[in-house]
């Protein structure tokens, strides 16, 4: 334990009263039908962050009504796209005013480190302001070349309400990666948070009246995904739903949805491979792997926790790593120098150690942490930064998605191999190339089944590009002007030109 860099509990204070969370349903903000509401307990300190309402059924159903009317009557869906932008632009200058206090309470729900926080919630308001952009510059088609009788339009119209689904690890950002885009659009929305993060999609919702979006454009319901999820992805009211989270609840997605062919979107889990080729910059390998699996204590669908290295450098490697693993500073998560912060829930924790003790048993081997972690003055779970070597491709821990700060490392001999272990897998979410060669490096990105592949980088993100996956990590596509599409309908108008069309019946 003295080993690792642990950081006690920081100066900083906590909110004197907890936050209260409301849904936000036609404008106004309300409490449950039924009165009933839920508690949110900091998971690295162990005080009452937040009370919000618990919505149910009634709620939803609210919810969607005043979205459906909204969208219909076409005060926001046939605006200009420059009045849209406008109020995104707003919104975005709201969240970089208001970026403390949002990240303070995300600090306090999720567990994560206060730097971290700031940081996304900056990158929350760059992504509105892009998704401002595409609201100007959207556009159909024209095709004048189907005769000197015919003129045809694409038209691209909002495809109407959408049920936005997120979950508890990025709260504000991925929020961010799927409204504003569905704004942009035309469409109109109901949101509901994790019940375990609630409270910055509150202020979020706070900030949009703020800045003059219509009543009923956006809906807000709290609660849990039984009945609230459930009752959102089944509404025939509702034309898509828009999913972040487990796999495993994404296909129940799928099937629910599919009683009445509404459109999908999902963003759903990865097992995330790096591999580290012999002539790769093993100092920036080593840090960017460290990011990539201590970032956001793991809990990231991003994380790059399974490694594949060449195995002519594998114990440099692991060496290498667990030095460096030692000096990530681990601990509360408001002390400013922190960058792993907690476990977002005991029983989360115990997932975590299971993995681990499971691939000890079986023959892996835990060159550091592999147990939880106490942190002086805290209450709440922690988990230590854990590197396992010897992990065979069979292995759980190799196979699927462990979420927390545990690092599985495999070996590899040839480019082919190590593709044949990239592609082994059932996600397809991200993956990286260590190498100088730049043909080892296109060949890599080419092969690897990945939505999304990094060379000699990790993680980084921008507005500008798509981010989603293949295979079982999801379908369809958030950001970039694809971010913008998934919102979009096609419709075609053919046109004739003058009293041109030959009788069919003389």
């Amino acid at each position: 334990m003295s080993e690792l860099n642990v950081v006690s509990i920081s100066e900083a204070k906590l909110p004197a009263e907890p936050f209260v969370a409301r849904h936000l349903i036609d404008g106004d903000w309300c409490q449950s039908a039924d009165g009933a509401t839920f508690e949110r307990v900091s998971p690295s300190h162990g005080s009452l962050v937040t009370v919000a309402a618990r919505g149910g059924a009634g709620d939803v159903d609210a919810a969607v009504s005043a979205a459906r009317r909204a969208f219909d009557k076409g005060n926001w869906s046939q605006t200009s796209g420059k009045d849209r932008a406008t109020l995104l632009l707003k919104v975005a200058d709201l969240i970089d005013r208001d970026r403390e206090r949002i990240a303070l309470l995300e600090t306090l729900e999720s567990g994560k480190p206060i730097s971290q926080a700031l940081a996304e919630i900056e990158g929350a308001a760059d992504i509105w302001r892009y998704a401002a952009s595409l609201a100007r510059t959207m556009h159909g088609e024209s095709h004048n070349s189907l005769g000197s009788d015919f003129l045809g339009l694409v038209l691209k119209e909002p495809i109407g309400v959408v049920s936005i689904i997120t979950p508890w690890n990025f709260p504000f950002l991925i929020v961010s990666q799927k409204l504003p885009f569905a704004l942009a659009a035309g469409c109109t929305a109901v949101i509901k948070p994790s019940e375990m993060t609630p409270a910055t999609t509150v202020i979020l919702g706070e900030l949009l009246l703020e800045a003059g979006l219509p009543a009923g454009v956006a809906n807000i319901v709290l609660g849990y995904g039984d009945p609230v999820g459930a009752a959102m992805t089944t509404d025939k009211r509702v034309d898509m739903v828009t999913f972040t989270g487990s796999t495993a609840v994404g296909k129940a997605i799928v099937k629910a949805a599919g009683d009445t062919l509404k459109k999908v979107s999902l963003e759903l889990g990865g097992k995330n491979p790096q591999v580290i080729f012999p002539d790769a910059d093993l100092e920036s390998a080593v840090d960017a792997v460290a990011f990539g699996v201590y970032f956001n204590a793991g809990e990231c669908c991003n994380s790059g926790s399974r490694i594949i290295v060449h195995e002519d450098i594998a114990e440099e490697f692991l060496k290498r790593t667990v030095d460096l693993s030692r000096k990530v500073p681990f601990g509360d998560p408001l002390d400013t120098s922190t960058k792993v912060g907690a476990i977002i829930t005991p029983e989360h924790q115990n997932k975590i150690d299971s993995y681990v003790r499971d691939a000890s048993k079986t023959g892996a081997s835990v060159r550091l942490g592999g147990e939880p972690l106490s942190v002086p003055g805290l209450t709440g779970q922690f988990y230590q930064p854990t590197v396992i070597a010897n992990v065979e491709s069979h292995m759980p821990i190799a196979r699927e998605e462990v979420f927390g700060p545990v690092l599985s490392v495999l070996t590899f001999k040839t480019l082919e191999e190590a593709i044949a272990l990239v592609n082994d897998a059932d996600y397809g979410l991200s993956a990286g190339v260590w190498s100088e060669n730049v043909h080892t490096c296109l060949e890599f990105a080419r092969k690897a089944q990945a939505g999304t592949v990094w060379t000699n980088t990790w993680m980084d993100g921008f507005a500008e590009l798509p981010f989603g996956g293949v295979k079982e990590s999801g379908q369809g596509r958030e950001l970039g002007k694809y971010g913008l599409d998934e919102f979009l309908e096609a419709k075609t108008v053919t046109m004739r030109i003058g009293r041109t069309r030959e009788p069919w019946v003389s």
